[in-house]
């Protein structure tokens, strides 16, 4: 079976001659992920073609990591991943606090409401700012946005998929 990997960036572009890329982090814990020694997939994201990669040594400028890649010392070895994204396998995956929870744990997740309602299945989560937003696919029609904060989200429980809300007023 293949091994699960995580989206944790996206390889935006080359920097300079000696192979350095750019890559925009889509994680919370960038640092670790792109820190020298980390061990990292490319996956083409439309072929789905794979490179096993190593990160030799990082540092963060302008809102993306400057990134040189082990093996890999000069702009033609790097030029063909722009575009790719960085995945981190699930065995490198830390484990988070009590009620916090991965993006991938909350997709799927079927929305019960605090009175027994199923209210459908979380599709998307968004994070437009002060709290992420979860998109939830009800079985009839239009799709329910619900604020992640305490007011509304009761209980997560990631072993069964399930997520007990409280509607509060206006949401529906």
């Amino acid at each position: 079976m293949a091994e699960k990997l995580f989206t944790v960036g996206k390889l935006v572009n080359t920097h300079g001659i000696r192979g350095e890329v750019k890559i925009l982090s889509q994680s919370d814990f960038a640092e670790q992920r792109f820190a020298p020694g980390s061990q990292l997939v490319l996956v083409h994201p439309e072929t789905g073609d794979q490179q096993a990669i190593e990160i030799e040594s990082s540092r963060e400028q302008k809102n993306v990591y400057l990134t040189r890649l082990k093996g890999f010392d000069n702009i033609n070895d790097v030029e063909r991943f722009k575009g790719w994204l960085v995945k981190i396998s699930e065995r490198f995956v830390e484990d988070l606090q009590e009620d916090e929870y991965y993006f991938h744990e909350i997709i799927g997740c079927q929305v019960i409401t605090d009175e027994g309602e199923l209210l459908g299945e979380i599709k998307e989560i968004l994070t437009p700012g002060a709290n992420d937003v979860w998109v939830v696919a009800r079985p009839n029609g239009k799709p329910v946005l619900l604020p992640v904060i305490d007011d509304v989200v009761l209980d997560v429980d990631v072993k069964n998929k399930t997520v007990r809300v409280h509607i509060m007023e206006g949401l529906l």
